[in-house]
């Protein structure tokens, strides 16, 4: 906190200087009911970053037919993995916040969500009222995406874009081949699998799919998820199988894809295997129904007999200690 010093007599109160720091994940509808997962997939499925279609085409598909026909189903699926503390996604953001707040001595941490609440817009608004002319944006996203990093980019700058008078942003950057990531990976597999009762015979690393088209147009996704995983598997000493995961629609998407490699892997002799998702930093619908409740169906329909889905980093301390280190990095001359 920096002081502003003495004001005149007649001036309006000033809010003490502050520096702030934003984690934000991707989003969470706010009830695992067909309202609320509706409302939350208008926003997520209209975003030109997500569904790169014109919108002449695509929004009389998505008003017209997904809006009425994907959020019961999706609903269905939250209501699975739902707590008494919210969805796992904003209940292991807030703590990751909350944990960090109690490191990073002098900074104000908050959180947000790209799409659902609490949104970018009013998190940002709210630092800006309490004094922060400095703000770095942390997207909880390892691996840069068009659809994931860039959106959150785009949301950040459409809200200061309303703001006259505007902080100073920073925004911290991929960090898929980081050290400090790969070893704060590493650490929680090799406890997870020490923690097993089988030895696995495959380690599968699921990461969320994107569109084919999208690597073909720049997009370093693809490529920084393959970084990860030959990192991790070197510090490893063990082969990963890499895997992409929520397909969506009819166009070509990055492969493998993970329902296929699960119910493939025991016809291969690999009977016994663990998952986990390097790519999300906190746990969410993808992670604990897609793959910890149906991926387990998946591998067993095909023959497999034992599965463990190993969780994501969430609010950890390998977790912790990792954001720690890349955000002080990032804040280094504001602190």
């Amino acid at each position: 906190m920096r002081e502003t010093g003495p004001l005149p007599k007649d001036h309006p109160p000033v809010a003490a200087k502050k520096i702030g720091l934003l984690l934000v994940n991707l989003g969470t509808p706010d009830a695992p009911d067909k309202q609320s997962v509706k409302r939350y997939l208008k926003q997520f499925l209209s975003d030109k970053r997500v569904v790169e279609i014109p919108s002449i085409i695509w929004q009389p598909i998505l008003r017209g037919v997904i809006l009425n026909t994907r959020p019961a189903k999706s609903a269905h699926a939250y209501s699975l993995v739902w707590t008494e503390d919210g969805s796992p996604l904003a209940f292991y953001t807030r703590r990751q916040a909350e944990q960090l707040a109690g490191r990073l001595e002098g900074v104000m941490v908050d959180w947000a969500m790209r799409y659902g609440n609490p949104s970018i817009s009013d998190r940002l608004t709210s630092m800006k009222a309490a004094g922060c002319d400095r703000i770095l944006i942390a997207p909880l996203y390892p691996q840069y995406s068009g659809a994931t990093t860039a959106s959150v980019h785009d949301a950040v700058f459409d809200a200061v874009a309303a703001m006259r008078w505007q902080p100073a942003l920073r925004l911290l950057p991929a960090y898929h081949d980081d050290p400090a990531y790969i070893e704060a990976l590493a650490t929680s597999l090799e406890r997870d699998i020490a923690a097993l009762d089988f030895e696995p015979d495959a380690i599968v690393a699921s990461f969320h799919g994107m569109p084919q088209r999208t690597l073909e147009l720049g997009d370093p996704y693809h490529c920084h998820c393959q970084k990860t995983a030959r990192l991790l598997s070197e510090r490893l000493g063990r082969e990963l199988v890499v895997a992409f995961q929520s397909r969506f629609g009819r166009a070509k998407w990055l492969g493998p894809p993970t329902d296929e490699i699960l119910e493939s892997l025991p016809g291969q002799g690999k009977k016994k295997i663990a998952i986990f998702a390097p790519g999300f930093s906190s746990d969410c619908l993808e992670t604990c129904e897609e793959l910890a409740i149906r991926g387990k169906e998946q591998f067993e329909a095909g023959g497999g007999e034992e599965f463990a889905y190993l969780p994501c980093l969430n609010d950890s301390d390998p977790s912790i200690d990792m954001l720690e280190k890349l955000l002080r990095r990032e804040l280094a001359g504001w602190l």
